[in-house]
């Protein structure tokens, strides 16, 4: 399979939807703010939409906004290979988690049927709408409503910072109609294979440009209060406490210990544990807190592992609340469970990258993307390129023209040869 990658193309695509944004260039990079149906992401929507009806491609959108450029293969009632990622941006991001995926994607279609070759299957490029929780508190809006794991009426509810619901916002943008018909059936996509910076260190760290990726881990997240007994900062005597906040950091300690320790037992990385915020009440500095809220993230490649350090900890939570005279409460906010890429697809991959000469490194994605969730009804695998230092979520993310043009080669030809496939194929 013979084809070219337009690199002028890619990355001045890539610099162009970097500056739909309200952000100015940062000293440290380039500052990108896109949060969902913002007049900045729907202007970067249009745009993409553009770019791929001039390729001749179909276009459609869902209720939630969710958008589909697909390229009709010669069966087309063969089930699609899909690809894609996000556009989205947290506040004062960087410039190439998500965009390389779609950009990615679409030139990657464009190389191919540039070269005159052929699809069986049909070839789909998906943005999906809201990967990052930024405006309604829950990453990967899309995927969990394609995937159906997100029940409807809960999402439609689903709040922002202003008090508008998703539903006023998703119509306000143009998406109208219901949220049930945003499910895709199982058998919708034949493969699905994502184009992703690493968001981490070690491909960068070992001298490699191609990571494969086996798993992708899973967040639990939690919301813990602990309720004390609090007063005026001097004359509330040392022995009458119960400081929340002494409770509380000696629950976040406890965390972090228990995270080690799964660790330690298991001789790997894989298990991580973070308390991402902690509001404290009545927050000043001259009154005993009475009160603090914490927000807990815990990941895992191992569903069981996960909830092994949750269990720790609520020991502990036990002995806090005798040893400080306080009260602990604990919500569960989400569980997702973590997944497996598909053998076939990872074989593809290494195939392909064989035959580009290209060396790999096997590896688990620890943060999650929307295959997470589109591999509850398709197989998936995913394509890292390396990131400069690791860095993700900043404006000093980086990755080099020459990962993103090698990544978007491999994921060209991974999704011609899996779009090869014939009817029955694994």
């Amino acid at each position: 399979m013979q084809f070219q990658v337009n690199e002028e193309r890619l990355i001045g695509e890539l610099k162009t939807l970097a500056g739909f944004t309200g952000i100015e260039p940062s000293a440290i990079g380039i500052a990108v703010t896109r949060v969902v149906f913002t007049e900045d992401d729907l202007r970067a929507r249009a745009w993409l939409k553009e770019l791929a009806e001039a390729a001749g491609f179909g276009v459609r959108e869902d209720a939630v906004g969710n958008t589909f450029i697909r390229w009709v293969g010669a069966k087309p009632e063969l089930s699609a290979v899909g690809t894609g990622s996000h556009v989205d941006a947290i506040p004062h991001a960087g410039m190439y988690d998500g965009t390389v995926g779609v950009l990615g994607g679409l030139e990657a279609m464009r190389a191919l049927k540039e070269s005159g070759f052929k699809p069986l299957r049909s070839i789909e490029l998906l943005l999906l709408t809201s990967e990052e929780p930024t405006r309604f508190g829950i990453g990967c809006l899309g995927s969990r409503l394609i995937s159906g794991v997100l029940d409807v009426k809960r999402a439609d509810a689903l709040v922002d910072a202003s008090g508008s619901t998703l539903a006023e916002v998703r119509e306000a943008a143009g998406f109208r109609g219901s949220l049930i018909d945003v499910r895709l059936p199982a058998d919708f996509y034949h493969a699905w294979v994502e184009l992703h910076i690493e968001q981490g260190p070690l491909l960068e760290r070992e001298g490699l440009t191609i990571g494969i990726v086996t798993d992708i881990a899973a967040p639990a997240g939690y919301r813990f209060t602990i309720s004390g007994f609090g007063g005026h900062a001097g004359a509330l005597l040392m022995p009458d406490r119960r400081d929340a906040l002494c409770a509380a950091a000696e629950l976040i300690l406890s965390i972090e210990r228990h995270a080690l320790a799964a660790n330690a037992a298991s001789g790997g990385v894989d298990t991580v544990a973070t308390v991402g915020t902690c509001e404290v009440y009545p927050g000043a500095v001259n009154g005993v807190p009475s009160r603090v809220t914490l927000q807990v993230d815990v990941r895992d490649t191992d569903p069981v592992r996960r909830e092994d350090v949750m269990r720790a900890v609520r020991a502990d939570c036990d002995a806090l609340r005798l040893k400080r005279g306080v009260e602990i409460e604990e919500t569960m906010v989400n569980a997702d469970d973590p997944t497996q890429s598909s053998p076939h697809i990872i074989r593809v991959i290494e195939e392909v990258c064989e035959e580009l000469e290209i060396a790999t490194k096997k590896m688990v994605s620890r943060a999650y993307h929307d295959s997470l969730f589109i591999a509850q009804l398709a197989p998936v695998a995913m394509i890292f390129i390396p990131c400069r230092n690791g860095v993700s979520h900043r404006p000093d993310e980086y990755a080099s023209d020459a990962d993103i043009v090698r990544g978007t080669k491999v994921l060209a030809a991974t999704l011609g040869r899996l779009a090869s496939e014939p009817e029955g194929t694994a």
